[in-house]
């Protein structure tokens, strides 16, 4: 009989504490954006790890907020779907946060069936009597979850995530083919990393008024050609992402394009549109355009 293991291993967590960062870590690739930025992970993306008798299939998810919008709707309930079908929850908190910031959440945790492993995340910030204390206080709030601290940022402790991992993983075949490392395709990325330029580049409300649409993706012999549409709500931030005389959309495709050169091993030529779409955050059918409505 066959003794491989394979599950479903859903990040959860609160903005800002390091789920995507620890995703890429685990993963050995850099599949979700990481800025300093609340709401930078809006879709829910796998990563795919394969060993010769088990597989983890990572689910990095969007960090948890009170929705104000349709968007943020949609944002929650890939957390809501993450947390039922997930063979092990990795819930990631820091050193920062207030524990109980989320109380709602970690109720649903205290009754959740399957394994809960919490990661106390960016230790390096930290003493090593405080993280004592913490630990102490989640062993009190979640007594059935293992609990591991860890710094993702310096890559400290992770094998320890691996290894909790691992051994909880249930007996199953293999999900996914053993050399794919992700669900998502080439053009989800090149999108993805447009929007995080957007996001270290522009301050305020500007990066979460905009969605990053690939119109086209053309593979050639030597280089990719991409064309990319930013969509934002009204004409006046289309006239800050375009900037004085083009500058602020030039180095965000600059950046951009050297970031996927990068990613895809492969030259790309890329250009980079602005257009008014005043009702993608909230509209149905816009949503389920860019990913975000089944």
């Amino acid at each position: 009989m066959s003794s491989h293991r394979a599950g479903f291993v859903n990040i959860i967590g609160n903005p800002n504490v390091g789920k995507s960062t620890l995703m890429n870590a685990l993963v050995g690739e850099k599949l979700s954006i990481v800025t300093a930025k609340a709401q930078t992970t809006r879709h829910r993306i796998m990563g795919i790890v394969s060993g010769e008798d088990w597989q983890i299939v990572y689910s990095d998810t969007p960090g948890i907020l009170k929705p104000g919008y349709r968007l943020q709707e949609n944002m929650m309930n890939f957390v809501d779907t993450a947390i039922g079908d997930a063979d092990i929850i990795l819930y990631v908190t820091d050193v920062v946060e207030k524990g109980d910031k989320n109380e709602a959440y970690i109720a649903k945790l205290q009754r959740v069936q399957c394994p809960v492993v919490l990661v106390i995340n960016k230790i390096d910030l930290s003493t090593q009597d405080k993280v004592i204390q913490l630990m102490q206080w989640w062993k009190e709030q979640l007594p059935g979850a293992t609990i591991i601290p860890v710094s993702a940022r310096e890559r400290f402790n992770l094998e320890a995530v691996m290894d909790e991992i691992q051994s909880r993983l249930p007996v199953a075949p293999a999900w996914f083919d053993k050399d794919t490392f992700t669900d998502r395709n080439l053009r989800f990325f090149a999108s993805e990393i447009i929007r995080e330029k957007i996001l270290l580049n522009y301050d305020e409300e500007i990066p979460y008024c905009c969605e990053v649409e690939i119109e086209a993706f053309k593979e050639g012999e030597d280089r990719y050609e991409i064309a990319a549409v930013i969509n934002v709500m009204r004409e006046s931030q289309k006239g800050i992402i375009i900037g004085k005389k083009g500058a602020a959309l030039k180095k965000v495709g600059t950046e951009a394009r050297l970031e996927m050169e990068d990613f895809f091993q492969k030259k790309v030529f890329l250009s980079t549109f602005v257009k008014v779409d005043p009702d993608w955050r909230t509209s149905r059918k816009e949503l389920r355009r860019f990913g975000y409505e089944a």
